[in-house]
């Protein structure tokens, strides 16, 4: 029996290959001791080494593999299936290797720039950035891999040769096709690379307001403030308008308007405003006034102006001082809020507010204009 199998064409494979994949494990645990303590000091190399780990295991024996196959003599029976099924492997392990590598590198880089800060925008636009040449290359790196195998089988490179000999009308129809796919490849990059949005963008799209809460390599997630989604084309950030409430700061205006009549004295709901803003929270210190801003033949339009450092806060900020004015004008100036007046002949010298027969009709009073959607 062992004379047999001494004697056995494949004997002396088949040993070179027990012995090549043990060695191949000692070197990639040795090769990966090292390659940690290295790259410590440099966070984004050392996560993609440490992400790299699991997969190296599968790559070094299947290396080794090859080695000894193609060291073996070529009159061996089934030499060629086993270098075909070899040679698939490895590439499929490669390809895996690459796509590990690439994400390794992307958190790496991420885990040095948290977004979870306040002043985040450096830290969105690396995540951006990132995120989305993360995506694009582990894409092209499948799509290599995935050809590669191919090509690897002699009857896919023959229809592949024909197909690219003769098939100029397919062609063309493949590229109309495929036209939405490019188009979004190369608006990603784009994206990456110009940022007109970025991960957690304030956006006001469609006329909803939301946060981009994902950007894939075909299409944007945009959480709206009621945690519906909005999926767009990545496309569409390149060739539409849109508004971006944070493309530099977080930092917003807000205004609110109300109506009064025009008997109304501005000094105290100065001082009111001044009382509102200033024990707001929300408020940033930055800058608060109020003018008024129109007249009609009816009641004038007062805006206050406030700032806040996010569009949440300036929200919430802008709704306080809407209630706060509309409270202060029923407690302390009833008699000059908004409303329409009918009146007889022979009451003009009354005051308005006293007329016995004054027909009074209420009118919106806290109006308001440019106050986009909540934002929660």
């Amino acid at each position: 029996m062992t004379e047999e199998m001494l004697a056995h064409p494949w004997f002396g494979t088949w040993l070179a290959a027990l012995l090549a994949v043990p060695l191949a494990l000692l070197v990639h645990r040795l090769g990966g001791l090292v390659l940690v303590r290295i790259t410590r000091p440099a966070p984004a190399l050392h996560a993609m080494v440490l992400n790299c780990k699991p997969v190296a295991r599968v790559v070094l024996p299947l290396v080794a593999l090859l080695l000894v196959f193609q060291a073996a003599p070529n009159d061996l029976r089934f030499i060629g299936t086993v270098r075909h099924f070899n040679g698939l492997l490895l590439i499929a392990a490669t390809t895996w290797l690459a796509v590990k590598a690439i994400s390794g590198f992307a958190d790496g880089v991420l885990a040095q720039h948290p977004s979870d800060i306040a002043d985040n925008l450096h830290a969105r636009r690396v995540l951006t950035q990132t995120r989305v040449l993360a995506r694009t290359a582990m894409t092209m790196v499948l799509v290599a891999g995935g050809a590669m195998m191919l090509m690897t089988f002699p009857g896919a490179r023959q229809v592949g040769a024909s197909l690219l000999a003769s098939a100029g009308v397919i062609g063309i129809v493949a590229g109309l096709a495929a036209k939405p796919v490019f188009s979004n490849l190369i608006a990603g990059l784009q994206i990456a690379l110009a940022q007109p949005i970025r991960i957690d963008d304030v956006l006001v799209v469609e006329g909803e307001w939301g946060r981009v809460e994902e950007i894939t390599g075909t299409f944007v997630v945009l959480k709206i403030w009621d945690d519906r989604r909005l999926i767009l084309p990545l496309t569409y950030f390149i060739e539409k308008p849109f508004q971006n409430w944070t493309r530099h700061s977080s930092q917003l205006l807000g205004a609110v308007f109300v109506y009064a009549d025009y008997g109304m004295p501005m000094a105290p709901l100065r001082k009111e405003v001044e009382r509102i803003v200033k024990a707001a929270t929300e408020w940033d210190g930055r800058f608060f006034n109020l003018q008024v801003t129109d007249a009609t033949e009816r009641t004038m339009q007062v805006r206050v102006l406030c700032t806040a450092a996010t569009s949440s806060l300036a929200f919430d900020l802008r709704c306080k001082v809407r209630e706060g004015l509309i409270d202060f004008m029923q407690r302390e100036y009833p008699q000059f809020l908004p409303r329409m007046r009918i009146e007889s002949d022979g009451m003009h010298e009354k005051p308005l507010h006293q007329g016995a027969h004054a027909v009074r009709a209420a009118y919106p009073m806290g109006q308001l204009a440019q106050e986009g959607v909540p934002p929660r």
